[in-house]
């Protein structure tokens, strides 16, 4: 009894000493199991090719100017309006105006137009010798009086491709050929600028300066005989949009001459009474019954392959 009583005070000692060790912690870090969900990034390959697209296609470039996107809003306004509208409605209400691109315009989108660069064309006559009747017209036709994709886009109003020489931005877009280049530009007036030294640099345009600077309707002829324009009524086209809106009397004023308005008849035919000049509100189908001659006939004298027609444009009725 005695040993046992004496074996008990002995344990209990031990581990009373046992109890006094200083305890000493570490600092390695607790292992977390990680959240079950995982973020994945994804490198997009440098080699990727981008996909073709047959609209316009253009750089990110600086903000566009307040008159640029009021042009912007307008041709957008003008694209829905023409997806909803019929044919014969839009030749009764408004104008077409085809070269680089076909868009449909109002005559006040037009005269707008003609207020808002008709100063730069004045002033580019006096410096370069082009007629401001020419620059006018050539701006409204080609650039869709500021609608057209090439005008919103690149400021583009001549539709003035690269060419070799040209190392300034561009844009692609699809004309003669898919996705040719385009000469890109900051502001509008950078394109008139261009489009003036674009003729006189180039020698297949010297003959032009030697005609006179108010026969607006032999320079239209000439620009296209020496290879402006590939559209084989693009003289008739020019010519009807300056008469239309008496861009001549700008000619007028640069050169100090009396200016006499044109007399344009509602249903105007010319002296050869084998052809028509279209007027506003023309159609194909209302020419053919004016005429008595089918439509078929009318699109295969003129070579026209489909309703498109422009105020000014001459058709051959016989």
């Amino acid at each position: 009894m005695i040993k046992k009583l004496v074996f008990f005070v002995l344990a209990l000692g031990v581990l009373s000493c046992g109890s006094t060790q200083p305890i000493v912690r570490t600092n390695k870090p607790i292992y977390r199991k990680p959240n079950s969900s995982v973020v994945r990034t994804i490198k997009k390959s440098l080699n990727a090719k981008s996909a073709v697209v047959k609209n316009p296609i253009v750089s990110k470039g600086p903000s566009k100017s307040p008159e640029i996107k009021k042009l912007e809003q307008k041709y957008e306004s003008a694209k829905e309006e023409n997806k909803s509208s019929s044919d014969a409605t839009v030749y009764s209400k408004t104008e077409i105006l085809e070269a680089t691109t076909r868009v449909k315009v109002t005559t006040a989108m037009v005269l707008e137009y003609i207020a808002l660069y008709k100063e730069i064309a004045k002033s580019n006559m006096v410096q370069y010798g082009i007629p401001s009747s020419i620059i006018l017209g050539q701006g409204i036709l080609e650039s869709g009086a500021g609608t057209g994709p090439l005008s919103v886009l690149a400021n583009n109003h001549f539709g003035i491709k690269c060419h070799k020489e040209w190392t300034g931005p561009s844009v692609k877009y699809d004309d003669d050929e898919a996705q040719e280049c385009f000469r890109k530009y900051d502001e509008p007036r950078e394109s008139y600028k261009d489009h003036a030294l674009f003729l006189t640099t180039r020698p297949r345009y010297l003959s032009l300066f030697q005609l006179d600077k108010d026969d607006y309707k032999q320079w239209a002829k000439s620009l296209k005989e020496a290879g402006y324009a590939t559209d084989p009524k693009y003289p008739d086209k020019l010519i009807g949009i300056i008469e239309r809106y008496q861009l001549n009397q700008y000619d007028a004023e640069v050169l100090g001459t009396e200016f006499i308005p044109l007399k344009v008849p509602n249903n105007p035919i010319t002296f050869n009474s084998d052809v028509y000049q279209v007027s506003q509100g023309d159609t194909l189908y209302s020419i053919s019954k004016k005429f008595n001659i089918s439509i078929d006939d009318l699109k295969r004298k003129n070579n026209i392959e489909d309703n498109a027609i422009s105020i000014g444009q001459n058709l051959k009725i016989k």
